[in-house]
């Protein structure tokens, strides 16, 4: 008798990355919504550049050939959501940029104001968890992270059991 875990025949990885995903829609689809940020709440949006769907201008996939990350904060417009995808106009280097990134290509949705994250594995090759990214790079105020309390989601699926 074994004690591994048998391959499961239902893809529960790929359901919880997408359940998780579409909070990121919600959230966003709320803002939109509303017109802008409640409170203190600013996110922080790290991404694939390159996965399929995502629209950005080629000068920002120069800079970032791999993964980036956006600050939704004060200075964004046009947000635009639906059930898999946003778009928002950001500025940077005072350069206005029209953003399309669907959900499937979000790696990481942080909003510092209440320590709330979570993290994804990249769609594109699910082996590989989030990497190291620079700092984010459209024009936005930078804001200092609660420390008090986590409400940190990571789902890594790349450990098995038994190993």
């Amino acid at each position: 008798m074994s004690d591994a875990m048998p391959d499961s025949l239902i893809p529960y990885d790929e359901i919880v990355q997408e359940a998780l995903r579409a909070v990121v829609g919600r959230v966003l689809g709320s803002v939109a919504e509303s017109g802008g940020l409640p409170g203190e709440h600013h996110f922080y949006i790290t991404f694939k550049t390159q996965a399929p769907g995502v629209d950005i201008p080629q000068r920002l996939i120069e800079r970032f050939p791999d993964e980036m990350t956006i600050v939704l904060q004060n200075r964004y417009w046009d947000l635009t959501v639906d059930d898999r995808r946003f778009s928002v106009g950001l500025s940077f280097n005072q350069v206005p940029s029209k953003l399309v990134i669907p959900y499937s290509a979000v790696t990481g949705f942080h909003d510092p104001a209440v320590n709330f994250e979570l993290r994804f594995q990249a769609t594109e090759d699910p082996g590989s968890g989030p990497e190291p990214h620079d700092e984010a790079e459209n024009d936005a105020v930078v804001a200092t992270p609660v420390e008090e309390g986590s409400n940190v989601v990571a789902v890594d699926f790349k450990r098995k059991r038994g190993d």
